[in-house]
């Protein structure tokens, strides 16, 4: 029987893109990086496939649900888009029902938050400003924090990995500032090392105890923050944050440590009551969490960037508390009333499932992939980079990832190399975890979709296996 031109052709085409088995077809230089790292092959899964091609041009243990760290952002990204759409932002209003009079606001002040994950202290202060030149100088009652927006369990910052000041461990909230941290600025001396933050929180006192040799100025600084500690205490003023160590002799200009001594609700209270104080403000009543009254009348209102803005913070610089609380705004969007994280990861397979991705062993924790217990698999993975080079915000997705060589987590890879510039990818790290997931222009003009996720006790030194993978896809 004669096979038609038209489908020999097509069966053809086909095998091509099928691409070489495994035994033959891995790249050495990946295969051989792997090696060096000792790490096996079954320890890894991977897939890359041209954005236009039916089939992966190589694919290996694909289906397997692995952890992907950081890489979890990327569904967050893509579902935030699908659904909220690239024009959403986020709103803090401030409102009453109370009279003004006299400089004086004789009633409480009702703060409705929605989650707004870029809220930062300028844009707070410019929010207070505006109320100020609304002739109130005194809030004669309670300041009330609406957290309402989001219904969350309480949130523990120690879970994770026992480091509660780390500030990729702030839980999300409807009413959060500065990423729940605290930039605390810290400018070496000669005999020691002076701290201060910029507006300190009301609440909250700096006990720098850093040591910094006398005669500093020779060797090499190296990550100052390497030799140095941070411990809080509760005191009945407040908190005490106190950072202890030794800064290297060669570390002599200021520099920023990024810390969150605070839960979110009281560093919002803190940076709110210092704030309204430089304002000229005064508060006679305090504050406490409540609901907005439906007669209360809007006074002011800052909103947030457009959500593009918000996904090309959280994923160029992996930003954990903003995927927190992208996840939460998607939960309590779709299912108000219920608790925000599961309904967001709900939402995340609703909205996968929809667009004709694969979610089988899919686990969303957080949506941020600091988790050990999230999953996905690389052909999920891939089918969503494959869906979102065909969505309608294809450009703000791909705008949101680090450029290899270029910026974000990924400005120092592949610098000299055909994948620099050329390399829009999302990277995962936690013990034992190395995770890379983007796209990849190559030599011939084609784009790749490229996973590449491995999970073993050597993963650490596995960032060779990943640039190595790069490189090959760019070359092709």
């Amino acid at each position: 029987m004669q096979i038609p031109l038209r489908a020999l052709i097509c069966s053809l085409y086909l095998l091509v893109l099928a691409g070489p088995t495994w035994a033959t077809g891995w790249p050495s230089a990946l295969d051989a990086s792997l090696a060096r790292a000792g790490i096996p092959r079954s320890a890894s899964a991977l897939l890359v496939q041209d954005v236009d091609a039916p089939v992966p041009l190589l694919a290996h243990r694909s289906e397997d649900a692995m952890n992907p760290a950081s890489v979890m952002k990327l569904v967050t990204a893509y579902v935030a888009l699908d659904r909220l759409g690239p024009a959403f932002t986020w709103k803090t209003r401030l409102a009453s029902d109370a009279e003004i009079r006299n400089g004086t606001l004789h009633g409480d002040l009702f703060i409705t938050g929605s989650g707004d994950p870029r809220l930062s202290r300028e844009r707070l202060w410019l929010l207070l400003r505006e109320l100020r030149t609304q002739g109130i100088r005194r809030i004669a009652g309670d300041v009330v924090g609406d957290r309402s927006f989001f219904r969350l369990p309480p949130h523990d910052p120690a879970a994770f990995d026992l480091r509660p000041l780390r500030p990729y461990n702030a839980g999300a909230d409807a009413l959060t500032v500065d990423y729940g941290a605290v930039r605390v600025r810290l400018i070496p001396t000669a005999t020691g090392v002076l701290a201060s933050s910029d507006p300190l929180p009301a609440g909250l006192a700096l006990d720098s105890r850093i040591k910094h040799p006398i005669n500093g100025g020779t060797g090499n600084c190296g990550d100052p923050l390497a030799q140095l500690v941070a411990s809080k205490t509760d005191t009945p003023a407040g908190v005490r944050l106190t950072l202890d160590g030794t800064l290297p002799q060669g570390c002599t200009e200021p520099f920023d440590w990024n810390l969150a001594p605070l839960p979110p609700d009281r560093l919002f209270e803190g940076v709110f009551r210092t704030l309204w104080r430089e304002l000229g403000g005064e508060i006679g009543g305090r504050f406490r969490d409540g609901r907005t009254p439906p007669t209360a009348h809007q006074l002011a209102e800052t909103v947030s960037p457009n959500l593009p803005e918000v996904l090309r913070d959280m994923n160029k610089w992996s930003n954990n508390v903003i995927a927190r609380q992208v996840l939460a705004t998607l939960g309590a969007l779709a299912e108000p009333g219920e608790d925000s994280v599961p309904a967001g990861a709900r939402q995340i397979q609703r909205t996968l499932a929809a667009n004709g991705i694969e979610t089988a062993g899919l686990v969303v924790e957080n949506g941020a992939g600091l988790s050990r217990s999230e999953r996905i698999s690389a052909t999920t993975l891939g089918h969503l980079l494959l869906a979102a080079w065909k969505s309608r915000t294809m450009p703000e997705l791909m705008s949101s990832l680090p450029i290899a060589g270029v910026d974000g987590t990924a400005r120092r890879r592949l610098p000299n190399s055909p994948a620099a510039g050329f390399a829009h990818v999302k990277t995962g790290t936690l013990n034992d975890v190395r995770s890379l997931a983007g796209y990849v222009l190559a030599r011939n003009g084609h784009r790749y979709a490229v996973v590449l996720m491995i999970n073993h006790p050597n993963a650490d030194a596995a960032r060779d296996a990943q640039d190595a993978l790069l490189e090959w896809v760019a070359g092709l």
